[in-house]
Formats: C-alpha cells, structure tokens, sequence
C-alpha cells in the first residue's frame, strides 16, 4: 500500500477529508480527518488513525470500541484533496452510535445506508424472512423450503444456459438476475451471509 503522502493537498489546517468505504460490499462508513501523520500511521499499521479536530490529537479508530479498521487500499482523488478508504470493519460497527455506519439518518429514521445491490435485495430478503407479508412470494419459497427453493435455482439455472445459447443479452441480464435472487433466497434460508460469499469471492480474486 503505497500513497505519496507528501503529494497530498491538505487544507489550510493541514488536514485533508477521508470517507471510510467497506471493501465488501461498498457501503460508506464514516467520514473523518487526517493530516499527514495520521496518514502515514494508517499505511505503516494497516489500521485507520485520525486527527481529531476537538480534541487536537490522534485518534485510532476502534482503540477502546475494539471496532478497528483494516484498511485494505487507500486511493485519492483527481485533485489529490480527498481520500477513500476501503476497510475491513472488525465487528461491522463504525459508528459511535452502535450503528454500522454514521451515514444511517435519512428522514428522520434509523435507516442502514445503501450498500450494492445484491446487498440491498438480500437485506430485503432477510426482512421478509423475519416479517412474513401475506402474498408475498419470497415468504412462500420459504414456506415451501428446501424443496421449493432449490427446485427453483435448478429451474432457474437451466433458463440462464438456453438464454445464453440463444445469444440473447437481455434474456440472459433478466435469467441471471432470477438465478441471483433464488440463490441469496437460498443462503437465507440456511443462515450464511452474503459478506461470507464476498468474502470467498475475495480470496479467490
């Protein structure tokens, strides 16, 4: 991991803005400010330290929380006046507040930020899981169990090989988008996480 930290434009309190991202699956974190120091501290460690603005001293984050962060890149812009920080969240809390991120507040409500798209249809998957909807086709793959479901992914694997012998682009977007979805329906319904598939996925990369 290599940044040239001397390269970087800070503001005129030495700081520049740095947004915390998951590696997995994109979500935003947090938002805090390094200086040069802190920075360099965050290359040498492979954890997020920042300087704290209140306070006037380092800070690293997860310290006392045990919520560390282990960075994984850490990228700057066309301008070379902000960062991005993807990391690996220990315990999947970065926020104070318990929350995963500081970005949870919308309207007046607790909301989990947005994260990629299967995370959010597995998120919806998951809801529906713990809060039946009468009519709704997910909770009726659930009902049906293993049986059902997995009758679907079979059902649905063989439409994603026609689609791609026929050649047909958007068949095979919308076959694979099914295939997809009876798949985290799957994954549901026996308990794993769709961050250990990424995670899988990551190793594998």
């Amino acid at each position: 991991m290599s940044i040239p930290v001397d390269q970087i434009r800070y503001n005129e309190q030495g700081l520049v803005p740095a947004i915390v991202q998951d590696y997995l699956d994109g979500t935003v974190l947090m938002m805090a400010w390094m200086n040069a120091e802190s920075l360099q501290k965050t290359i040498d460690t492979g954890e997020t330290w920042f300087w704290s603005r209140s306070r006037q001293e380092f800070w690293h984050k997860g310290e006392t929380s045990g919520h560390l962060q282990k960075v994984r890149t850490v990228r700057y812009d066309c301008d070379s006046d902000a960062l991005l920080i993807t990391v690996e969240q220990v315990g999947d809390v970065a926020c104070h507040t318990g929350e995963r991120s500081c970005f949870h507040q919308i309207e007046g409500r607790v909301e989990a930020p947005p994260a990629d798209t299967l995370s959010q249809v597995f998120a919806v998957i998951r809801d529906r899981q713990a809060h039946p909807k009468p009519g709704s086709y997910t909770n009726s793959l659930f009902e049906g169990g293993d049986n059902k479901i997995l009758k679907k992914i079979g059902e649905e694997s063989a439409e994603v090989v026609m689609a791609c012998k026929d050649d047909d682009a958007d068949a095979i977007a919308g076959e694979v988008a099914d295939l997809l979805y009876h798949t985290l329906v799957a994954i549901a319904h026996h308990n794993v996480d769709l961050k250990a598939v990424y995670r899988k996925l990551q190793s594998r990369r």
